[in-house]
């Protein structure tokens, strides 16, 4: 009788020791899991919104929900410019209105629609993200594509306007097209501080044939530039946020008849729950890059800056679980 109690108090102990070993198994197999979730956490909040000032960001739009966005630029503000007391500083004029719709189709991409006052400009756009940056560093930079397509419907008057009448040259609607390519690279670098790289490649099919006299260079219809911009946090809500690009073209380099300049913003973010403010000064009156880009005609030396604001709103358009 003993004998089988021996042998039964062995089994039991193989029995519940065998049954601890595989628990700590599985202890330890989901500590791994867990872990493995953990491991290439995305970083979140690069940048606010969709947009550092004019620049865009690496941000897009999540799916299901909808950005909708107000850009007011006002007119320039030092007298030499045209600005002073007289304009109140700008706010008698308005150099720019855009509202636009932007939508997530995944949390990755994002089409959007837009409507500017300066040349009237239609646009499409879309942006895909194809890197977002891990806490790991296992994958070190956020990156996204920009393109954007814009259609001038103005007058043909307008449009066409300082070209020298031909009998031969043709009006045609391809030529109020203008594109904008872009490989937008972010990286946050903590809780406070993040910044972008952007290479940016534009083609318009229709400029006029004008020669800076300086050096001889005729303007092209395709444009090179690179631009760069930060956000740096003060307070939970509040940021520092400032863009600049520079932009490749000999024709815009000294031209004493139409002087072009870099554009240049920085301006205070500020975030009150679903809305995000933007508030900045910037020498560059077009608001979309077909715009501003190619076209900034004010310096910020002789007073030719402006006050503008972006409001963000964001609407959810999926249902609630």
């Amino acid at each position: 009788m003993m004998k089988i109690f021996s042998k039964t108090i062995v089994v039991i102990s193989l029995a519940v020791s065998s049954s601890t070993a595989f628990a700590q198994d599985d202890l330890l197999s989901l500590l791994d899991s867990v872990e493995t979730v953990k491991t290439h956490e995305k970083v979140i909040a690069t940048f606010k919104t969709g947009k550092v000032i004019n620049m865009q960001s690496t941000e897009t739009v999540k799916a299901k929900t909808m950005d909708f966005r107000v850009t007011h630029r006002f007119g320039n503000i030092g007298e030499a410019s045209g600005g002073g007391a007289h304009t109140l500083y700008g706010f008698d004029n308005s150099a720019d209105i855009r509202i636009s719709f932007d939508f997530g189709i995944t949390d990755n991409l994002t089409l959007g629609v837009g409507r500017s006052k300066q040349k009237e400009l239609i646009d499409g756009l879309v942006k895909y993200r194809i890197l977002s940056q891990t806490k790991d560093n296992h994958i070190p930079l956020s990156m996204a594509f920009y393109g954007d397509m814009s259609y001038n419907p103005q007058e043909g008057s307008q449009f066409y306007s300082g070209m020298a009448a031909s009998p031969e040259f043709k009006h045609n609607d391809i030529h109020r097209f203008s594109y904008t390519s872009q490989l937008i690279v972010a990286r946050k670098f903590g809780p406070r501080f993040s910044m972008e790289l952007v290479p940016t490649f534009q083609h318009r099919n229709f400029v006029l044939a004008n020669v800076n006299p300086e050096n001889s260079e005729e303007e092209s219809n395709d444009l090179f530039s690179v631009g760069a911009g930060f956000r740096f946090k003060i307070t939970k809500r509040m940021a520092i946020i400032a863009d600049y690009y520079y932009i490749f073209s000999k024709y815009r380099t000294n031209n004493t008849v139409s002087p072009f300049y870099n554009p240049l913003a920085i301006g205070l973010e500020i975030e009150t729950g679903g809305h995000v403010f933007h508030l900045n000064f910037t020498n560059a009156s077009g608001i979309i890059e077909n715009n501003y880009i190619p076209n900034t005609t004010d310096s910020w030396l002789n007073g030719g800056y402006k006050f503008g604001f972006n409001i963000s709103r964001v609407f959810n358009l999926g249902h609630k679980k």
